[in-house]
């Protein structure tokens, strides 16, 4: 039989721990993991780490998800610009209603609305709109300390140039005053009328505002929507365009709003680099 003091001596078993059926050490036992890490001055091991940096924290441009909403109206926007594209292609009614409008000549049923619309259509121009823009973005600008309002802006009209540039010149298409045979779609006789460049523009460019007035986006909104339909139909007023023009301008510079806050991280990013070069 066993002293007491001879039982006081047998030391205590730690519990051990085990992990899918295989025994492991108890906690105390285990020695540390070595996370490789940066070392610190005098010291001959490496020192604590930190989580690595995610694409966020490093400035990478990220790709945010689109909206179940805003998908919606894209795609819709899209196949609208498509089958506007096809009815012309394919010289269907649509074409039957351009040149209904085209005869029906609304500049001449009503001259007295020609020299008001004359000077509005110039709301919808690329270099006065894009002056009076850019003004008010760069007071915007200095007022806020950042280069984003210039920066959207700018990628948006890039953006549109580029897209309704190249769908202008694969086309070809002439304008009502140029139209040489009654019936025609016009097409491929080296025109640039079609989508209509003073309808894409005039959303892109007023929509960006309302866009970048966040306490009055949905005000800054309704202006600029209104703003390019009458636009839109000013310029089928005076004969500048054919209906389907505007209808594909509309949806053009539509899907070019629609873009932009997938670009939002690509801004972001550059608008820091160049904070970093001028500020140097």
């Amino acid at each position: 039989m066993q002293s007491r003091s001879t039982a006081a001596r047998i030391p205590r078993q730690e519990p051990e721990h085990r992990t899918d059926g295989r025994r492991e050490l108890p906690a105390a036992d285990r020695a540390p993991a070595r996370v490789p890490g940066p070392t610190r001055p005098g010291l001959t091991g490496p020192g604590p780490t930190r989580p690595g940096p995610t694409g966020r924290d490093r400035g990478e441009p990220g790709w945010p998800p689109m909206s179940r909403r805003r998908a919606v109206l894209f795609g819709g926007t899209f196949a609208v610009y498509l089958l506007v594209l096809a009815g012309v292609l394919l010289n269907t009614d649509l074409v039957d209603l351009d040149w209904s409008v085209r005869l029906l000549r609304p500049y001449e049923r009503w001259p007295s609305l020609e020299p008001v619309l004359n000077a509005w259509v110039v709301v919808g121009q690329r270099g006065p709109s894009a002056i009076a823009a850019f003004a008010w973005l760069l007071w915007r600008a200095r007022r806020l300390g950042r280069l984003r309002p210039l920066l959207v802006m700018g990628v948006a009209l890039l953006l549109l140039n580029v897209t309704v540039g190249a769908v202008k010149i694969i086309t070809g298409r002439l304008g009502p005053h140029y139209a040489q045979y009654v019936g025609s779609p016009e097409l491929f006789s080296g025109g640039t009328i079609f989508p209509s460049g003073h309808t894409a523009n005039a959303v892109v460019t007023w929509g960006v505002l309302a866009y970048l007035a966040v306490r009055w986006r949905r005000t800054g909104a309704v202006i600029a929507a209104a703003t390019a339909c009458s636009i839109g139909l000013t310029t089928v007023y005076l004969g500048t365009h054919w209906v389907s023009d505007v209808l594909a301008g509309w949806a053009a510079g539509l899907l070019v709003l629609l873009s932009l806050p997938l670009l939002e991280p690509l801004l972001s990013v550059a608008e820091q680099r160049l904070h970093r070069r001028f500020a140097r």
